[in-house]
């Protein structure tokens, strides 16, 4: 891979640019060029991307003989992956028990993760619950810790940006949720959510039984009476639930909040959703669900890491299936960000989507999802968030991330596969 100069093309964009900068800290103005660029509809082989002002300019069939600032090498041109729900954080703060980060190394050290996966957007989960039932101690305060430490990454190679999810029958969660909420400046994206076994995710409280059992060393009968306990209890919060999901709604309606349904489980519960507000069918665990939110014109987000495993971990519904019925708008990491750009290409190599429609779902759909209009195509006027990769067989590979810089936010490189490219336009790899 190699930078030159722009020497014009038909359009006039390729005009010489800045010198001697490197995939990582790309200026406002450039050109890239010998890609195969993957648009909303098609493909386009040997094309060349024009940047200025941080925007894309031009999208157009690389012309012979022209010589860009960056020759893309036959590379796939993507727009950079916009994850909305990604927990990773949470693990890359708690690699291993008792073995806790601090906060914002772990962000720094989780962005490297996000940049070699192609993710220039990241919602990062910050769960306003009291738990410790599945792995992670879960709690307010660590909440507000993951929103502080989100808003003061200002100048990394991602977009760091926070999903809020509120456990509704966590009383000291919904009171934390709305000062941060009536504090927040535009619109929040938040997710609701039950964990109560015998419904939502666990709808068959024997995955939730066989999970205690497997990390906690319980016996068949100590995890079903520990079921048992942790349903009588939240049973008690059912008025916390409905206080949560009246003011959720509330705001939802007043444009305040774009709102998500995290694991619907029947048409009901999205006809629910969608009647005090919600925007988005999020995870929907059966295919009853999926369809009722494509009747009702919602987005609906899959995890990335059940189309990849080909089936969901608990018994619900198979995110592949759903895609292959087109009832999927947006993949999410949820807790593996290197399963996006992996699952989309792996839909595409199975026939179950086309490749630029397995591209917007870790492209365009999500940016959907999260109400974001200028980024997730390859479109005149979007951000120049740009991905460079190699399809691979069977698994993709990361090349280079190039990042709009005109918000503050720097370019970054995944690999090291363009280092030797900082001394000048002249060198290469």
């Amino acid at each position: 891979m190699s930078t030159g100069t722009g020497t014009g093309t038909a359009t006039g964009l390729a005009e010489p640019v800045a010198q001697g900068w490197t995939l990582g800290a790309p200026p406002a103005d450039y050109v890239l060029g010998h890609v195969r660029a993957v648009l909303a509809d098609r493909v386009l082989d040997d094309a060349l991307v024009a940047v200025r002002d941080g925007r894309i300019a031009a999208v157009e069939p690389h012309p012979a003989g022209l010589e860009a600032d960056v020759d893309g090498q036959g590379l796939l041109c993507l727009p950079g992956l916009v994850d909305v729900h990604s927990d990773g954080l949470e693990k890359e703060r708690l690699p291993r028990p008792g073995a806790e980060l601090p906060l914002e190394f772990a962000l720094l050290s989780f962005e490297g993760k996000l940049g070699a996966a192609g993710v220039t957007t990241a919602f990062h989960g910050a769960a306003y619950e009291q738990s410790h039932g599945r792995g992670l101690s879960r709690s307010v305060e660590t909440a507000e810790q993951i929103c502080r430490a989100v808003e003061a990454r200002t100048n990394g190679m991602v977009d760091h940006r926070i999903l809020h999810r509120l456990d509704v029958r966590c009383p000291e969660g919904l009171a934390a949720l709305r000062r941060r909420l009536d504090a927040v400046d535009g619109v929040a994206l938040v997710s609701h959510e039950d964990h109560t076994p015998g419904q939502g995710q666990y709808a068959d409280r024997r995955y939730y039984e066989q999970y205690l059992m497997g990390t906690r060393g319980m016996s068949e009968d100590e995890a079903r009476a520990h079921v048992d306990s942790l349903i009588e209890e939240r049973d008690g919060r059912l008025d916390i639930r409905e206080e949560a999901l009246a003011d959720l709604g509330e705001r939802a309606t007043a444009g305040r909040v774009r709102l998500l349904g995290h694991d619907p489980g029947s048409a009901q519960e999205v006809a629910a959703l969608r009647e005090r507000g919600g925007a988005v069918a999020e995870f929907p665990t059966t295919l009853a669900a999926a369809e009722a939110a494509r009747d009702l014109g919602m987005p609906t987000v899959m995890g990335a890491p059940n189309v990849l495993r080909g089936n969901s971990h608990n018994g619900n519904a198979s995110g592949r299936d759903l895609v292959g019925r087109g009832l999927v708008t947006a993949l999410a990491s949820d807790y593996l960000p290197s399963g996006l750009l992996a699952a989309a290409l792996l839909l595409a190599e199975e026939g179950l989507a086309t490749l630029p429609a397995a591209v917007g779902l870790v492209t365009a759909g999500p940016a959907e999802v999260a109400g974001l209009p200028d980024r997730g195509s390859l479109a005149p006027g979007q951000r120049a968030d740009l991905v460079l990769a190699a399809p691979g067989r069977p698994w993709p590979v990361v090349a280079a991330v190039l990042r709009d810089r005109t918000n503050g936010i720097a370019g970054g490189i995944a690999t090291g596969i363009a280092a030797g490219i900082a001394g000048g336009p002249e060198a290469s790899t």
